[in-house]
């Protein structure tokens, strides 16, 4: 369903209110091709095609939702819709009222497009075909347009549309040794996926050494931007959100209390204005460009999402009370002398299965697995056996990290449960002064 469509259905629907009713429509819709493989060879592929409008209908301090797909075609979608208004209707008058219900009554515009077209898959997967000959590649491929709509009989008017591509795989030499890589961006660069299997033939050469088994101790350690993705992960796992910080269930409990505290190094924003994400939440408010959650090693802000913000009378910053678009600022270390300001230690592509082992000091347990390495004076020399690390967050990225590489990489999620998710990361590495593993 494309923009006019959308706001056509939807002027279409508030003719039919009544009384004092308020109605919120919000539309999620993409268009996207997925290709599946498995020995670097195409196993599936398919295209979706598909849109979801969620209706809220609120009268005084009430409110009910519902959800129906969309096929495209007015007259059948109107019908459809309407009748959902009519159940929603039928349900709102045995709802009690909702102490926390809040929306924006300032009505508000906006129109944004991001990213661009990629190639076609077809031609994506008869270039990576060819270039990965030789390599056992197993992976999925997901790329198009993703749509986010909102419209409110209030007067919102709001469109965001982007045009992405993700492909996430591993290189198997044998069993459970892999190489694992992912790219994906809104500007497609054939020259990066080259880079990336280049680099994974390079990696798989260093997986057929024997591995070493390395005793449980403190290891210095270069964390990938892959790695650091699962550390910031946790953190987002009620880190942020107003609601847990005002109950002291947060794991940054001590961070805020200014018991602990990060490395001065470390800046985290959720960056709005950057993200696959839309500019505007489902109640209409729009959010900042970007929230500093960590400055400088301190806690910064807040994610407050409408109801959080109704709750504890904050403005609301946030469609969620997790980030979808962060951002951890870059240190001073060029990529290609990571190695040799590594030393001796660990080389960590992927962190796998994190949890937290001791939420109230931050600490983060978790496997190593594909692309860990042991360096030995600036030289990858062989792969490790995989390892369990435990350790708080406040160590590794505080009194124990060293630094942060210059560059940064965009990190798209790979999620597809529920169409292609929109979450993404922009993190550099780490070099850290030590790293607990356990067993």
């Amino acid at each position: 369903m494309n923009q006019d469509a959308f706001f056509t259905l939807t002027e279409r629907l508030h003719g039919g209110l009544t009384g004092s009713e308020i109605l919120f429509s919000n539309l999620n819709g993409e268009v996207s091709d997925f290709v599946r493989l498995n020995r670097n060879r195409i196993r599936q592929a398919g295209h979706v095609q598909s849109a979801g409008l969620a209706l809220t209908l609120i009268d005084g301090a009430r409110q009910v939702e519902g959800r129906c797909e969309l096929s495209g075609e007015l007259r059948a979608d109107l019908s459809r819709t309407r009748h959902l208004l009519v159940r929603l209707r039928e349900r709102l008058a045995d709802v009690p009222d909702d102490p926390y219900l809040q929306y924006s009554t300032d009505p508000s515009a906006s129109d944004r497009c991001v990213g661009e077209a990629p190639p076609p898959a077809a031609e994506v997967m008869a270039d990576l075909v060819t270039t990965a000959n030789g390599l056992d590649l197993v992976g999925i491929w997901a790329s198009g347009d993703l749509n986010t709509g909102l419209a409110s009989s209030l007067g919102h008017r709001h469109w965001h549309h982007s045009q992405s591509f993700h492909l996430d795989w591993s290189c198997y030499l044998e069993t459970d040794k892999a190489v694992k890589a992912s790219l994906g961006g809104l500007h497609w660069d054939a020259t990066a996926l080259q880079h990336r299997l280049e680099a994974q033939r390079h990696g798989l050469r260093v997986m057929a050494r024997p591995a070493r088994t390395i005793e449980p101790g403190r290891y210095r350690a270069y964390l990938a931007p892959a790695a650091v993705n699962e550390l910031v992960n946790m953190l987002s796992w009620g880190g942020f959100d107003l609601r847990n910080h005002r109950t002291h269930q947060t794991p940054l409990l001590r961070l805020v209390r200014g018991e602990r505290q990060f490395a001065p190094q470390i800046t985290l924003r959720e960056e709005h204005a950057r993200g696959l994400t839309a500019g505007f939440t489902a109640e209409g408010f729009m959010k900042p460009a970007a929230v500093t959650l960590i400055d400088g090693g301190n806690f910064g802000q807040c994610l407050v999402d409408a109801r959080s913000g109704k709750e504890y009378g904050e403005a609301v910053n946030a469609a969620g009370d997790a980030p979808e678009a962060l951002a951890l600022a870059a240190g001073d270390i060029p990529l290609p002398e990571v190695l040799a300001r590594l030393g001796t230690g660990l080389y960590i592509g992927n962190l796998w299965y994190c949890n937290w082992s001791d939420p109230n000091d931050c600490r983060v347990t978790g496997m190593t697995r594909f692309g860990t390495y042991w360096v030995d004076h600036g030289e990858i020399v062989c792969p490790i056996k995989a390892m369990r690390f435990d350790d708080s967050l406040y160590h590794l990225l505080g009194d124990q990290l060293e630094g942060l590489t210059c560059e940064q990489e965009l990190m798209l999620s790979a999620d597809t449960y529920d169409g292609r998710a929109t979450d993404s990361a922009l993190l550099p590495g780490l070099l850290i002064a030590g790293i607990t593993l356990t067993l």
